[in-house]
């Protein structure tokens, strides 16, 4: 990373880390991450970066409860924001101009027909005349023929447009009308223009002495002949003015005033349109941070830059890498965890970042789990820095190289071996056990997998039911309730989305197939899916063509850890990239430490090793004191040869149990706090999840 003062921080993205990850390797030279003793981080927030990342907004507003600046990239200060006023930033590009109208209600009530569409509404004020005008708009669009698809989309939204008016694609060419000194000195020229009924705005530019001036543009053309035709009309009305096609390209901020902020009442606040080829303006940090409120209303430490990529609005946090890191650390993991689990996440956090170099091209990270949680202000708490600040600057390192330190939330007992998560990872990455990711569930109350006496099963947690005593002829204990309704969930854990599938009762009696942990992120039961929702959730992820209908579906290989790293449906193996791809292709499990099991059918072994599955659907021989006799097996209780059992219904489906949370590659963020709650500190938690590294302090 790069070295910056406090006021030259956005500078240092121009340089950036050097050194980009080797394809398929974890790991980068040391001697490309080592820095002076401050460093910065570019986060991006907002950007298109093709299928590397991708998330955008037609406009970002921002306010702060203390003043900043708006400046150029050069650093030059181009005008100030005060504390507690709100601005909104977009992109100059392609728009639909879908109306002007004197009345604030005419244009919010067309606004909110459009607001739930694609084409997002927005609104700005303008005087002509001395009077009020207000013109309604869609985009930015980020080409010409999106508008146009765009505009075709308006025009059928049933909107009542004013007479004489015609909905149109508007672009990002203007004409200049000449430079000024000041905003007064501008005001007169931009006035005689929209009063001769041409819309144009003053500009924010950055002169060649750095200083900040004034210019007047005019008209939004879509190509190069239109602002022709637009600078030949210009002239003609009024030729006092020394019309160019100057603007056309140029950088600046176009001043506009929005009257959009809300479509209730009206409120007003500058809006600022980035104009022209690599156009970027920076709002440059203050101590209180600044919010984003499209992005949940999050406030962030450092300069946040704005620019143009790939037709969109990039916003990028540029932020000292300490600071980054108090936010990630909260974001991460509770601050109520002991202080060297807090340490550790500090350390890997701080050596993953380092690692990335110039990932997303515009930025090292994103700020979401396809880099590291970051959330900004609102997730530091005094302890989570304490805890950056006493590791400042430690970072993993392994053969003298920095260590790309990963980690998810839970490994369910041992982490991933790297063959079973991305095929890659070297030797820094080795599966160990992690007894202590049961932390997640060590205050967490065990649920009973219940038969009741209707023939249903489902879980009753452990706090509303009790054991009698009794035992059934088989050996599995009798309970009842403990209160009046308990419900029987259809997996061990509360969901409003989910209905109970039963009710027990005092005095009912229940038969205790298992008992096991609440559903989180160290164990959990999923499903159960039908053939329909497995292969609608498996399409596009395997590369060889998948059945009609799954009938039979199994784990038919396993790595180190446990984890599946081959499943057959109706015994031919699906195809994925790697294993850890299993997660999304089976409805998005936690993990890939998991089990199948049936729901509507059971697996018997016969004497001779030979095996039979049997549906709840068939009947089934069964040998009983009085001889062999046939029986139904939906509603049968299976009982395995460690003694827990489950009940068969008629009804085709899998289930999915699991351990863990996440990849479970690195470290268990977990397990560390299960370490750290058994005295070892942040070192050694370390050197226990990553092999073979050193902490080494840059």
């Amino acid at each position: 990373m790069n070295i910056a003062s406090r006021r030259g921080i956005r500078k240092l993205g121009r340089t950036l880390l050097a050194a980009t990850l080797i394809a398929g390797s974890f790991l980068l030279p040391a001697g490309d991450s080592h820095a002076e003793s401050v460093r910065t981080i570019r986060v991006a927030l907002y950007a298109d970066i093709g299928s590397k990342y991708k998330s955008t907004v037609p406009f970002v507003t921002l306010q702060s409860n203390a003043a900043f600046n708006l400046e150029s990239a050069a650093g030059t200060a181009l005008l100030p924001v005060p504390a507690n006023n709100k601005i909104r930033v977009s992109l100059d590009g392609y728009r639909v101009k879908v109306m002007e109208t004197p009345t604030w209600q005419i244009a919010a009530d067309a606004a909110k027909k459009l607001q739930a569409s694609s084409d997002k509404p927005q609104l700005f004020v303008t005087t002509r005349g001395g009077a009020s005008v207000y013109q309604l708009y869609t985009g930015p669009y980020v080409s010409e023929a999106a508008a146009k698809e765009g505009l075709t989309r308006v025009a059928k939204a049933g909107l009542s447009i004013p007479a004489g008016q015609t909905v149109a694609v508007k672009g990002n060419k203007h004409l200049l009308a000449g430079e000024f000194a000041t905003s007064q000195e501008a005001e007169p020229v931009l006035s005689s223009i929209t009063d001769a009924g041409f819309d144009a705005w003053k500009v924010l530019v950055s002169s060649a002495d750095g200083s900040a001036k004034y210019q007047v543009w005019a008209g939004e053309a879509v190509n190069d002949s239109e602002l022709a035709a637009l600078q030949a009309s210009a002239a003609a009305a009024l030729p006092q003015l020394a019309w160019t096609a100057g603007a056309a390209g140029a950088t600046g901020l176009i001043i506009r005033t929005d009257a959009g902020m809300d479509w209730i009442s009206e409120g007003q606040a500058f809006h600022y349109i980035l104009s022209g080829t690599g156009a970027k303006f920076v709002a440059a940090g203050n101590d209180n941070g600044i919010q984003i409120v499209e992005r949940s209303k999050r406030t962030y430490r450092g300069d946040l830059e704005m620019s143009g990529l790939a037709g969109s609005l990039a916003v990028i946090n540029e932020v000292p890498l300490e600071q980054y890191l108090y936010a990630v650390v909260g974001g991460e993991v509770s601050s109520g965890w002991p202080a060297e689990a807090l340490k550790a996440q500090a350390v890997a956090a701080r050596s993953y970042a380092l690692a990335q170099g110039n990932r997303f091209d515009v930025a090292n990270v994103v700020d979401t789990t396809l880099s590291q949680v970051y959330n900004g202000i609102g997730a530091e708490a005094p302890v989570i820095t304490k805890a950056v600040d006493a590791t400042a600057g430690e970072v993993l390192m392994s053969g003298g190289k920095l260590v790309e330190a990963v980690f998810s939330s839970n490994s369910g007992g041992v982490t991933a071996d790297p063959s079973e998560v991305w095929n890659n990872g070297g030797n820094v990455f080795v599966s160990v056990l992690s007894a202590e990711d049961a932390a997640a569930v060590a205050s967490s109350k065990k649920w009973y997998y219940v038969l009741l006496p209707s023939g249903i099963s489902g879980y009753a947690r452990e706090d509303n039911i009790k054991l009698t005593g009794d035992k059934t002829a088989a050996g599995l204990s009798i309970a009842t309730a403990t209160t009046k309704d308990v419900n029987i969930r259809p997996l061990p854990v509360i969901e409003s989305s989910s209905s109970p599938v039963g009710k027990l009762n005092p005095g009912d009696n229940a038969v205790v197939l298992d008992q096991v942990y609440e559903s989180g992120s160290y164990s959990w039961i999923k499903g159960p899916y039908t053939s329909a929702e497995l292969l609608k959730s498996l399409s596009g992820k395997t590369s060889n063509s998948l059945p009609s209908s799954i009938v039979s579906l199994q784990v038919t290989q396993r790595g180190p850890s446990g984890r599946a790293t081959q499943v057959k449906a109706n015994g031919e193996i699906l195809q994925v990239k790697y294993p850890d791809l299993f997660r999304s292709a089976f409805n998005g499990l936690p993990s890939t430490l998991f089990d199948i099991v049936p729901s509507g059918s059971y697996t018997v072994l016969g004497a001779d090793g030979s095996t039979a599955t049997i549906s709840g659907s068939q009947t089934a021989g069964v040998l009983s004191a009085s001889g062999k006799v046939s029986a139904g097996t939906s509603g049968t209780v299976v009982m395995g040869a460690d003694s827990s059992a489950r009940v068969v219904t008629g009804t085709s489906g899998f289930y999915f149990i699991g351990w863990g949370n996440g990849h479970g590659l690195g470290m268990s963020q977990w397990g560390v706090k299960g370490m750290a709650d058994n005295g070892y500190d942040y070192r050694q938690i370390l050197q226990h999840y990553f092999n073979n590294v050193t902490i080494v302090k840059e």
